[in-house]
């Protein structure tokens, strides 16, 4: 198994309210997915985080091996959610992948 987590930071420019509509956004496009990419074995969206957080929310995602992950990346579906309900909102990006044991 391979995890991807993602840490986003979205830009300042935006209203809270404006942010949480953002992030629900983004919460049901990634988590749309599941079911929809072949490799994809759980999608999470976590959109609330402590005050001790540096981030506005963290995707947590497990695909069945690196190659999964590297066709999910590619995969239509998640390059429409990408380029429509993330990217343009993201100041800040963060990415870990790694093998789960």
């Amino acid at each position: 198994m391979v995890k991807h987590i993602i840490l986003w930071i979205l830009k300042e420019e935006y209203s809270d309210e404006e942010k949480e509509d953002i992030k629900k956004g983004i919460k049901e496009g990634l988590e749309g997915l599941e079911g929809k990419i072949e490799g994809l074995v759980d999608i999470k969206v976590n959109t609330e985080p402590l005050a001790s957080s540096n981030c506005d929310l963290m995707l947590d995602s497990t695909f069945k091996d690196k190659e999964s992950l590297t066709r999910y990346q590619a995969n239509p579906l998640h390059v429409a959610v990408a380029t429509g309900k993330v990217r343009p909102y993201v100041a800040a990006r963060t990415c870990m992948d790694y093998v789960k044991e």
